[in-house]
């Protein structure tokens, strides 16, 4: 019988990103026991520095070793399937077959189903489980987590789950949690980019732009975007939400990507796959995502 995920069950933990650090720090504070492996090294020693309990290992295999469960949370599914696959210190390596992978990147959902499909050969099971919220929300343990995968898996995995998140949503079988993801991340480029367009057109004819935000925020215009970037972010043009161009990029184009897998036309998806692949060129792909506002302003 496989063990519970309740703390202080042992959780490896892959990637320190900026989503990576606040996820993996609200395990410790519930109460798990947390092994760590990060690429940067730096990243690590900071992590265990800022969470004492943490144990840094020094590969992903060692970090996979005497785990009950697998996060990986990292930049995509290609490098997700290498930490996993990839060498004789890869996670698989290291991880039991009572075991369960947590893939809780932004993947492409295909890749998900064959990494699976690999991963069950070895006799391993996993689901996908990324998140939406950002970092803001991922610090207070209030993410929305989107998962994929049997039944079973999902419900086994729900207390770590909710240890990082407030709401888990069952989507399906294995990747739909990564199709969902991606989907949800194309409205929000595309209420996004139609709210700085918008707040361009206003301010040229005159009107203030916080104004502009607080109309849309008060009438059928209203999004996440409006609410939560309007003023916050491109008013005072900081462009600090704390999400890279490079990643929303890539999330449209998993989501352009499968609706031509599955041989749906999409062509309002496909333009914002392209525009929004465009943006991150010309503005860079580290800079924040709501600079998308400083590339349709032309500057």
């Amino acid at each position: 019988m496989s063990k519970s995920l309740a703390p202080p069950a042992t959780i490896a933990f892959i990637g320190l990103g900026m989503m990576g650090k606040p996820m993996a720090s609200r395990l410790i504070g519930a109460g798990y026991t947390l092994r760590v492996y990060d690429q940067s090294q730096q990243a690590m020693s900071d992590f265990v520095g800022a969470n004492p309990g943490a144990i840094a290992t020094a590969s992903a295999k060692a970090c996979a070793q005497g785990a009950d469960a697998l996060v990986t949370m990292l930049p995509d599914g290609k490098i997700v399937r290498r930490a996993l696959l990839d060498g004789a210190d890869a996670a698989a390596e290291g991880l039991s077959k009572e075991a369960i992978l947590v893939d809780m990147s932004s993947s492409a959902p295909v890749g998900t189903v064959e990494l699976s499909r690999d991963l069950a050969a070895r006799g391993l099971s996993m689901i996908d489980a990324p998140v939406s919220g950002g970092v803001r929300r991922a610090i207070d343990g209030s993410l929305a987590i989107i998962a994929g995968g049997t039944a079973e898996h999902v419900e086994r995995c729900k207390p770590l789950l909710q240890s990082m998140g407030k709401t888990v949503f069952h989507t399906g079988a294995i990747g739909a949690g990564h199709a969902v993801k991606a989907l949800n991340n194309y409205l929000s480029a595309t209420s996004l980019l139609s709210m700085c367009e918008a707040m361009i057109v206003g301010e040229k004819f005159g009107v203030d732009p916080g104004m502009l935000v607080d109309v849309f925020n008060n009438s059928s215009g209203m999004s996440n975007s409006t609410q939560v970037k309007g003023r916050q972010f491109i008013v005072p043009r900081n462009y600090a939400a704390g999400f890279t161009m490079a990643l929303m990029a890539k999330d449209l184009r998993t989501a352009s990507d499968l609706a031509d897998q599955l041989g749906v036309e999409v062509p309002t998806m496909t333009e914002m796959a392209d525009i929004w692949a465009r943006a991150a060129e010309k503005v860079g792909m580290a800079a924040d995502h709501t600079a998308i506002h400083k590339f349709l302003e032309g500057k």
